[in-house]
C-alpha cells in the first residue's frame, strides 16, 4: 500500500537522522573528555556533558540572541579574557605582547567612550550587541590583530 510506503521511508530518514545524532554526539564527548570541569559538572548534576555544553549554548544563543544581558556578555568578553592576557604579558618577558595589550586596552576605552556618546542612537540598531561581540573579539585576539590594525589606521597619528 502507498501509505505503508511513506512510513517505510520515514522510518529509514528517522534511524538515519538518529545515527548521525549520535555519531556526533559521540565525537562531542570525545572532545568535551578533554575538560576536567565538564567532567565534575557531569557527576555532580548526573547529567551527561555533550547536553551540558548543548543546552549552555542553546541558553547563551537565546539570550544574546534576544538581547537579554547581552551588554553584560559583551562587557565580560572585552573585559575578562584580555585582562587575563594582560596580566600574563606583565608577568613574561616577551615585549611583544605587552604592546598588543595595551593597544587593545587604548582601542577599548577609545570605543567605549564613543560608544557611550552615542548610546541612545545605538538602540535602535538591530543586533548591535552581536556586532559589538564580533568587534571585540576581532580587535582582541592575537589571530587577527584587530587593535592594531585599528591603532595604526585611526589613533597613532
Amino acid at each position: 500500500a502507498p501509505g505503508d510506503c511513506k512510513k517505510l521511508t520515514l522510518s529509514r530518514n528517522s534511524r538515519r537522522i538518529m545515527s548521525s545524532a549520535a555519531k556526533m554526539l559521540e565525537t562531542m564527548r570525545e572532545k568535551l573528555d578533554k575538560i576536567p570541569i565538564l567532567q565534575k559538572a557531569e557527576e555532580a548534576i548526573k547529567i551527561p556533558k555533550e547536553y551540558i555544553v548543548i543546552g549552555a549554548g542553546c541558553i547563551f544563543f537565546m539570550l544574546f540572541f534576544f538581547g537579554i544581558g547581552a551588554g553584560s556578555l559583551c562587557q565580560l568578553v572585552g573585559f575578562v579574557y584580555p585582562a587575563f592576557k594582560s596580566f600574563q604579558a606583565i608577568e613574561n618577558k616577551i615585549r611583544g605582547d605587552d604592546t598588543q595589550w595595551l593597544i587593545y586596552w587604548v582601542v577599548y576605552v577609545f570605543f567605549t567612550i564613543i560608544e557611550f556618546a552615542v548610546d541612545f542612537l545605538l538602540y535602535w540598531i538591530p543586533f548591535y550587541y552581536a556586532f559589538k561581540l564580533a568587534f571585540l573579539l576581532w580587535a582582541m585576539l592575537p589571530q587577527t590583530k584587530g587593535a592594531k590594525y585599528l591603532y595604526d589606521m585611526f589613533l597613532k597619528n
